[in-house]
């Protein structure tokens, strides 16, 4: 174990760690400062996971990828072996017209040959870190068997009755991190 601590380049958070047989560092990077070898880095390791076919990737990191979004790099040497996206999106609170903003908590990806390796678990601590670091909550939305692993990583289930999702289609449970219980219903925006 070790803690996470920040360095920034370009004022972008970067934590590095070095041991005696690997290299790896973690990177966020919001989306208008990526390189188009990032982006294709990233939707070569989704097309390993989410076998839609590369072009299938880029076009939808096209069409829903906004210029502030955040994008978390696991990096082992220099290959890509770990991503997370968090996109930054709107809410609103029951009985009030006002949005607010929070952070979607969006694809959490491993490459297969790094899993078992408790690389997803220093992914999730950067992610919290980020997360804190923003100023804002996070919110997911995960299947049942995923629940008790966001739960180890400091996440709180909602209530079914406490949010809605507003332009997506929803079956299973929604998360929160960096936000206490909700008292008020909250009605989440996925795509604005």
């Amino acid at each position: 174990m070790f803690k996470l601590l920040f360095k920034h380049v370009n004022s972008y958070p970067v934590i590095s760690k070095y041991s005696e047989n690997s290299k790896f560092s973690l990177r966020s990077v919001v989306s208008n400062k990526l390189k188009s070898k990032e982006i294709k880095e990233i939707c070569l390791l989704k097309d390993k996971q989410w076998k839609f076919g590369l072009k299938s990737q880029f076009k939808w990191f096209t069409n829903n990828i906004k210029k502030y979004d955040l994008h978390n790099l696991f990096y082992i040497r220099s290959k890509l072996v770990g991503y997370t996206l968090l996109r930054k999106r709107t809410l609103i609170i029951k009985n009030s017209n006002k949005k607010k903003n929070y952070l979607l908590f969006d694809t959490l990806i491993i490459d297969k040959k790094h899993r078992g390796m408790n690389f997803s678990d220093l992914l999730m601590r950067f992610n919290n870190a980020i997360i804190n670091q923003s100023g804002f909550f996070s919110f997911l939305i995960c299947k049942n068997e995923l629940v008790n692993f966001y739960k180890k990583n400091q996440w709180k289930k909602l209530n079914k009755f406490m949010f809605s999702i507003k332009d997506h289609p929803f079956s299973s449970n929604g998360m929160v991190f960096n936000k206490k219980i909700m008292h008020k219903k909250i009605s989440f925006y996925i795509n604005k």
